[in-house]
């Protein structure tokens, strides 16, 4: 049927891209979807955002959780070492990858048949991880995001400070003579010799901050043009990394069997209880020991509820302070105001005639209508202005008034 085509070959590549992202989204076999891998990989973000906003929500209350807020990326990089030293522990994988499911398997490649040969195969195999594995999966998921944090929190700052030098010039050449000259206007001279290397110390700090200001910029972009080619291969089934620390590692990260599940479980349950039993010391002692330990296991069991229900709560008062500020914001329509009190005629003042058409001035139809704003009455344009402009008034209701409150009607319009 392709033969017919006039762009055979375009159509087919279009068909099998179409296939394989099919393919990803309906999750068939052990390869997860690149929807599970990129919603396990946006979780710790997720986290965090919602950990952030409720130690802010606490704070305003609890003054010294600031404190916690000062450290926030050495809290949340010791949280995370926990939770990702002791998932890997046990179920072989990440903390946001066993939320879905999912375990990291070492990836060992054999060649079927001769090596030379254009038969020969490759077949990839999974197996479990080993101990050097699962340490440099802490450093990548734990140590490497805490030095990016840092790395972006300091070119964040060291931006700042080129801005602020840019429209007020640098702090040393703003306040630089009140720190090298007295009261008297006599010159500073210090002969310490902590101070010189204080300031050396200072002048180096400022050198790597300027250099990371500099890199940064091209190692972010870089990292995140790797990313996204792996993302894009991963989505095309053309690789089975998806990012490439895995790559590196050398490790697939594939669903978890039932037959996995319960050994993991197992696995914990004997972990937990050759730890029982490694305890020494008095019976006190142990009993302590062993309520702790039993504590540690609860938070470590329902910390993935726990830290799904904060997700939940974090994005359910997003959603909740967002409508309250579009309710603020959005223009509220208020019925029409009544119309004013007609106008009372004065004892003094011209009376109105029946005939809302007539002038009360000159009792004849009105010409060039003309209203005076400050009674709201309707005269003719040469009557009321020369009753205005000797009197300074309306003729009917005597309100002060000038030529200036006069307003031309125009019906025909």
């Amino acid at each position: 049927m392709y033969l017919h085509l006039p762009h055979s070959q375009a159509a087919i590549v279009v068909v099998e891209v179409r296939e394989k992202m099919l393919f990803q989204v309906g999750g068939q076999g052990t390869r997860p979807t690149f929807f599970e891998m990129a919603a396990a990989q946006q979780l710790p973000s997720s986290l965090r955002a919602a950990l952030t906003y409720s130690l802010g929500v606490l704070a305003l209350r609890r003054p010294f959780i600031h404190k916690i807020l000062d450290y926030e990326d050495e809290c949340f990089a010791l949280l995370t070492l926990v939770l990702e030293t002791h998932s890997l522990r046990t179920t072989d994988g990440s903390f946001a990858e066993s939320l879905y499911g999912l375990r990291r398997r070492a990836v060992k490649i054999k060649v079927k048949g001769d090596n030379k040969g254009p038969d020969a195969r490759e077949e990839i195999n999974h197996t479990g991880l080993e101990k050097r594995q699962k340490i440099l999966s802490v450093v990548f998921l734990v140590i490497l995001p805490y030095l990016r944090s840092k790395l972006h929190s300091i070119y964040n700052k060291e931006r700042e400070a080129a801005l602020q030098a840019s429209l007020w010039g640098h702090e040393d050449e703003r306040f630089g003579d009140a720190n090298y000259f007295d009261g008297d206007g006599n010159p500073i001279v210090s002969t310490s010799g902590s101070d010189t290397e204080d300031s050396v110390r200072e002048r180096l700090r400022k050198k790597i901050r300027k250099i990371i200001a500099a890199c940064y910029p091209w190692i972010h972009a870089g990292n995140e043009g790797l990313s996204f080619a792996y993302q894009l291969l991963y989505l095309l089934d053309a690789t089975g990394f998806y990012s490439l620390g895995l790559h590196a590692l050398g490790i697939h990260v594939c669903r978890a069997t039932g037959q996995e599940l319960m050994d993991s479980s197992s696995r914990i349950s004997k972990i937990r209880s050759r730890e029982r039993e490694r305890l020494r010391g008095p019976p006190w002692l142990k009993a302590v020991q062993r309520a702790l330990l039993s504590c540690a296991y609860g938070v470590l069991d329902y910390a993935q509820t726990g830290l799904i229900a904060a997700v939940f709560f974090f994005k359910m008062m997003e959603w909740w302070y967002q409508s309250a500020e579009e309710r603020m914001s959005a223009p509220t329509v208020y019925p029409p105001p009544p119309p004013p009190p007609p106008p009372k005629v004065a004892k003094e003042g011209i009376p109105l005639p029946t005939d809302r058409t007539l002038c009360p001035l000159c009792s004849q139809k009105r010409a060039n209508p003309s209203v005076v704003s400050v009674s709201g009455l309707v005269f003719c344009y040469s009557c009321v202005f020369r009753y205005v402009s000797q009197y300074k008034r309306c003729p009917v209701t005597l309100m002060p008034a000038t030529v200036d409150h006069i307003r031309r009607l125009f019906h025909d319009v």
